[in-house]
């Protein structure tokens, strides 16, 4: 199996001080946490969108930009690239860019993201929103296929004898769909022959199984072949103790004040907004999240890949407000004490080759 650190760049109170750092500070914490990824040896680091919400991720490509900078061989992924509310010509341009910056090291999870508000924000129609995504999706993937492309459509003017530059590094970037809750992205995914990625961080883990059967199915029905179907799964989040018993003393206070400060009672009925998995105990026996000892998280780990078969897990520091040190020496004991069991245990044949 391979590794990838997400932050989605969160900006809210600290759930137990109310402290907020500045923009510009966490801002360089994630820089600083990428930069770190790398050195201790994971595959990727990734950038989420957010446009609403408390979140800093609204430009993910400038930040990205930052950690190319900073960084020489890991891959650069988004997580994700809300497609939907994007022209398809400007993320062409941007993240080819960055292709070009990196020497191939960019790919793209895309989706329609999970904050219902960005569809107001740009003046899109958020009951279309899967039909945005797989206009503009299909749109992407032709102009970083083809050149001169002539396209029309319904959700921008048509474009004649159009070729994006610069062009991709060594071909079009890899780009992976992002699934949390609905079968569209599966289905896109499966019709192009491309990875599914799916979130794998709120819901009970059989959700998810239910989405990648869905893509496997799709991709063997739509004449790929099954072998290379790659899947992605992300996590609600990484806490690492020497015992059980000491990850709920230490951490216990701080998730559940997370989670109910993430709460959203407005969507309580709506999948994939909020965690049934409330006290912490609950967490570490069921829930997606990764806390526990190494011990713990390995067997989840490994239970994960025996139901997913997934060639990548995502894995998250920064979503519970643990002090910046405190991020970076978590990443520090799965890097050493957790990777090489599940790697060794369940190994991928993903990025074996180095970027181009």
């Amino acid at each position: 199996m391979k590794f990838s650190v997400l932050s989605l760049i969160g900006h809210a109170p600290h759930p137990l001080t109310g402290h907020l750092p500045s923009a510009a500070d966490r801002f360089a914490e994630v820089i600083e946490t990428g930069v770190a990824a790398e050195r201790l040896g994971f595959d990727a680091y990734a950038v989420g969108e957010r446009h609403t919400g408390p979140f800093l991720s609204s430009s993910p490509s400038v930040v990205l930009g930052a950690l190319a900078a900073r960084t020489g061989s890991i891959r650069l992924l988004t997580g994700v690239t809300v497609v939907a509310v994007l022209d398809p010509v400007r993320v062409a341009e941007d993240f080819a860019t960055l292709d070009q910056i990196t020497r191939g090291r960019i790919e793209l999870v895309v989706g329609k993201g999970a904050e219902a508000g960005h569809f107001d924000l740009f003046g899109l129609d958020e009951e279309r929103q899967w039909d945005l995504q797989k206009e503009k999706y299909e749109l992407l993937r032709r102009l970083w296929t083809e050149e001169g492309v002539d396209w029309e459509g319904e959700f921008r003017p048509p474009l004649k004898n159009v070729t994006t530059l610069p062009r991709p590094y060594a071909g079009p970037p890899r780009v992976w769909h992002g699934s949390a809750t609905s079968l569209n992205s599966p289905e896109l995914a499966a019709k192009h022959g491309d990875p599914l990625f799916t979130a794998n961080a709120i819901q009970p883990r059989e959700a998810y199984a239910r989405l990648i059967a869905h893509y496997r199915e799709r991709f063997e029905a739509y004449g790929h072949d099954p072998a290379a179907a790659r899947v992605a799964a992300g996590s609600g989040g990484l806490l690492i103790a020497d015992s059980s018993r000491r990850a709920v003393e230490r951490y216990k206070e701080v998730y559940e004040a997370k989670v109910a400060q993430s709460f959203k009672p407005h969507l309580e009925v709506r999948a994939g907004y909020n965690t049934p998995f409330r006290t912490i105990e609950e967490a570490v026996a069921d829930g997606p999240q990764l806390i526990g000892s190494p011990q713990q998280i390995i067997d989840k780990l490994l239970g994960y890949h025996a139901l997913y078969r997934h060639d990548l897990q995502s894995v998250t520091v920064d979503g519970f407000g643990l002090p910046h040190a405190e991020q970076l020496e978590t990443l520090q004991r799965f890097a050493e004490e957790i990777a090489p069991v599940v790697r060794r245990e369940a190994p991928s044949s993903l990025w074996d080759r180095p970027a181009p």
